[in-house]
Order: structure tokens, then C-alpha cells, then sequence
């Protein structure tokens, strides 16, 4: 970066010092605090001379007119692309996300790698589920109450989706049974879509030869189904956004609330994501959606048994998160699921 290119070592190394403070701390940094650092063999007058030139570089700012500076975006950018020291993910944070991943099925592996995800960062925590594509094994249905059955999908991956739908009046329990089975013959090793199309045609022209009742149960069960293959969106831990928060931050706090509740379009922001290999950062206002409430998002692509990316998973925090510890976090998550998912 030709502004990286353009300090002279002495304002990287007062500037890098900076920002790690402002990281752990949140607060404007002074110069009289970073002249205490050991490592910075100048005065505070010299500090103060080096943060008034990165200010005019746009790389700090100062919140109030006798503040200290925290980084800008640019700042934030910056360092994290250049100047940041990503540490080590500890054996015990191995463990846990090894842990979560080690359950069985597709859905619980993610909902355990977004709670752990949130836990070990003090964040919340994103899991976006692509379309499915894997094939289907069989669908049954399985009564749960009076004019109401539940649609069960069993891919061939492991992954199972239940849908409730509501059923005819006075459906008989076979007509249970002749659904799952006819709709089974259909679906086994097709996609989801692949299968709905056929089974859509059969019924409009009257191909296939099921009774009005059972062939309403079959609708129903088409109906329902043909959206499991949308995009999800998981979201865990909102509430550890505030167990960090000061009074300044409650405002951004709540405006990021509102943004999480948008839920297709943070699944559209976080495929992006999908465009490439590793861990990708979205700082402020680099992202649309997020920009007003000041926050960064950390994500990573996992990958199904073919090494194809299926989804995303990340984490959203304020735009001070800590970087160095949350990417080998969030890279290793990534790993892990992709693991359970071969």
C-alpha cells in the first residue's frame, strides 16, 4: 500500500503501537501514553508531531479537540493488511471448535460452530447455509396432530431438514406413507430442484397416479420443501455485542441490531465471501450494510466433501474487534466444518 510505503519506520512503529492500543482499550490514545511504551525510544513531543502528520494522512483522528486519536477506517485497513501480527490459535480453542465439529449432522455442526464461534471471540457470530445441492436420499412424512404432519428431508450428505405443512381433512394414514414413498422414488439422488421439477410436471399432467388426498399431501409437501434450499442465515451471541459496549457505543450497538434483522441482504453481503480462498475482512464502511453502525465483519468460506464452498461463517463486531486473535479463529472454524462436512 503506497501509504505504508510513504512512513518512515519510526511513525509505522508509533502508528502500529497506536492502533494495538486503541484495540485493546477502545479509547482515544495519547501521546503521552505511548511515549510510557519502552519500545518507542522517543519523546512525547515527537510522538505528538508523528500524530498530527498521520492525522493529515487521514490514518488517525481525533474525537474531540483534546483527545488523543483513534485510526480511521483507512487506519484500521492499514494495519490489519500490513502491520498486523495474527497470533496463534491456543490448543484449547483447537479443542472446542474440534469438539463442536464433531457432532453429527450438517445443521447441528453449524449451530455448534456458531456458538463456539461466539463464545471464543466475545462476538456474535454468522453462519450463512448456501443452497443445498447435495442429493436427496428420501422424504417421509410423519403425523404430529390433528391436520398437521411433518415433512422429513434426508440428503445424502447426512444433512436432514424437517418442514411442518398442514394436511387435508380426513387424509388417512396410508395416504402418509403413499406420499413418502412415491415422493422417495421421485427425489433419491436428485438435487432438490432437479426432483421438484419432475414431481411439479407429474402432477400437472396427471401422471401421477395418486388419489386426490394423497396428491394434495404431495402439493404440500412440494410447496414447503421447495424453499428448504434457500440460503439461511444463523446468528448467535447478539447479546455479547453489549457486555463490550460503552455509552457511546449503545446507539451503534442498536442501529446493528436493526441491520442483522435484514436478513437477505447480510446473506448477499456475506457471499461475497464466497469469491475466494482464506479469511476475508469487511471494515465500516467497506461493507453497505453495516457502515453506519461502525462494525467489522471477519468471515471464511467451508467447503462441502467435494471442496466446493457451501457457506460462510464469521463473526461481527465493533470495528475495534480483536483481529490478531478472531481470524486464526474464524480460519480454523472454517477448517473444521469443512472437515465434517466431507
Amino acid at each position: 500500500m503506497s501509504i505504508l510505503n510513504d512512513l518512515d519506520a519510526r511513525s509505522r512503529e508509533i502508528f502500529k503501537h497506536l492502533v494495538e492500543t486503541y484495540l485493546r482499550t477502545g479509547e482515544p490514545v495519547g501521546s503521552r501514553t505511548l511515549s510510557h511504551d519502552r519500545s518507542i525510544a522517543v519523546s512525547a513531543a515527537t510522538i505528538r508531531n508523528v500524530m498530527a502528520d498521520l492525522t493529515d494522512t487521514g490514518l488517525l483522528y481525533a474525537p474531540h479537540v483534546s483527545a488523543g486519536r483513534m485510526p480511521t477506517e483507512l487506519g484500521l485497513r492499514l494495519f490489519v493488511d500490513s502491520l498486523l501480527q495474527i497470533g496463534d490459535i491456543s490448543e484449547e480453542e483447537r479443542r472446542a471448535i474440534d469438539d463442536a465439529s464433531a457432532r453429527t449432522g450438517a445443521e447441528t455442526v453449524l449451530e455448534e460452530a456458531a456458538l463456539r464461534l461466539s463464545g471464543l471471540t466475545n462476538s456474535a457470530s454468522l453462519v450463512v447455509t448456501q443452497t443445498r445441492e447435495a442429493p436427496l436420499r428420501h422424504i417421509d412424512f410423519v403425523a404430529t396432530g390433528p391436520g398437521e404432519s411433518l415433512v422429513v428431508l434426508v440428503f445424502e450428505d447426512g444433512r436432514i431438514e424437517n418442514r411442518v405443512i398442514k394436511t387435508p381433512p380426513g387424509l388417512p394414514a396410508g395416504s402418509l406413507i403413499s406420499a413418502g414413498n412415491y415422493l422417495s422414488s421421485r427425489v433419491r439422488g436428485r438435487t432438490l430442484a432437479e426432483a421438484i421439477e419432475r414431481i411439479r410436471l407429474e402432477i400437472e399432467s396427471r401422471q401421477a397416479q395418486l388419489d386426490e388426498l394423497t396428491t394434495k399431501l404431495v402439493e404440500e409437501g412440494v410447496a414447503v420443501f421447495s424453499g428448504a434450499g434457500e440460503p439461511t442465515l444463523i446468528v448467535r451471541g447478539q447479546g455479547r455485542l453489549l457486555d463490550e459496549a460503552t455509552d457511546q457505543d449503545l446507539e451503534r450497538v442498536r442501529m446493528l441490531f436493526d441491520d442483522l434483522e435484514r436478513k437477505k441482504e447480510v446473506i448477499d453481503l456475506l457471499g461475497a465471501a464466497k469469491g475466494g480462498e482464506g479469511v476475508k475482512i469487511f471494515i465500516g464502511s467497506e461493507n453497505r450494510l453495516f457502515s453506519l453502525s461502525g462494525s467489522s465483519v471477519i468471515v471464511a468460506p467451508y467447503r462441502d466433501k467435494s471442496r466446493k464452498i457451501v457457506g460462510v461463517l464469521g463473526v461481527i463486531g465493533p470495528t475495534r474487534v480483536n483481529y490478531a486473535k478472531v481470524i486464526p479463529i474464524v480460519d480454523y472454524t472454517a477448517e473444521a466444518v469443512s472437515r465434517m462436512l466431507k
